[in-house]
């Protein structure tokens, strides 16, 4: 994902100020003075990072878009990271722009099929064998969306782990003689890069805390 951000920035008129990694030691790492005119910071790193990530860049008031997942039992820190130090980020499970449309789809089907008691639903997802969390964040975030739409019955959540899939996401409501299913397929992992960029570009100079229906307008149209 790094090398996919590093090399698109040009079309998005992003400048990359450079890179942290594993190997950047002391010197490099988010703290470095390196970082002193730097805008916006990128992270996708893994998730044992995110909140120091966060809260040494938001002590130099960077903003952020955060697209690694299965942080979430650090979110309480991130938030108040976020928060004390008056920033801007953009966290998402997925950077897609046809994922985050589909969230709202998913979030209005599973409103109308709250009230259908013999429909039952589930969520299957699959990505590539070196992923390391499952079910994936975006799973998690269209169950919690079908939730807080209303339906309150148990939703199946299953996960695929094989070969090189950049993701795929299916959201399906069963009944007794038919089936729905919602489905988006990532063709490639530069989506989720082109999404990040996107976020970047948007959430420089802003404060408080977006997703990216946020990013794409949806939140402001009432979705």
């Amino acid at each position: 994902m790094g090398r996919l951000v590093e090399s698109l920035a040009p079309e998005y008129g992003c400048e990359v100020a450079g890179i942290i990694d594993s190997a950047s030691g002391g010197t490099g790492g988010p703290a470095s003075d390196r970082w002193t005119n730097v805008d916006v910071a990128i992270d996708f790193s893994v998730p044992s990072a995110v909140a120091v990530n966060v809260g040494v860049l938001a002590r130099r008031g960077i903003n952020l878009v955060v697209g690694t997942t299965g942080w979430q039992q650090d979110e309480a820190a991130v938030r108040a990271a976020v928060n004390t130090n008056n920033i801007g980020i953009v966290a998402a499970a997925n950077f897609s722009t046809g994922v985050a449309i589909v969230e709202v789809v998913v979030a209005q089907a599973a409103r109308l099929f709250a009230g259908q008691a013999d429909f039952g639903a589930w969520i299957h997802e699959a990505h590539h064998a070196a992923k390391k969390d499952a079910p994936s964040g975006t799973a998690l975030m269209l169950k919690r969306a079908m939730e807080q739409a209303g339906f309150t019955r148990a939703i199946d959540v299953c996960s695929t782990r094989a070969g090189h899939i950049p993701g795929t996401h299916t959201v399906g409501f069963d009944g007794p003689a038919e089936s729905i299913a919602l489905s988006h397929t990532a063709r490639d992992r530069s989506t989720f890069a082109r999404g990040a960029l996107v976020a970047a570009r948007w959430v420089k100079g802003k404060r408080g805390w977006f997703t990216m229906k946020d990013v794409l307008g949806l939140s402001s149209a009432g979705l």
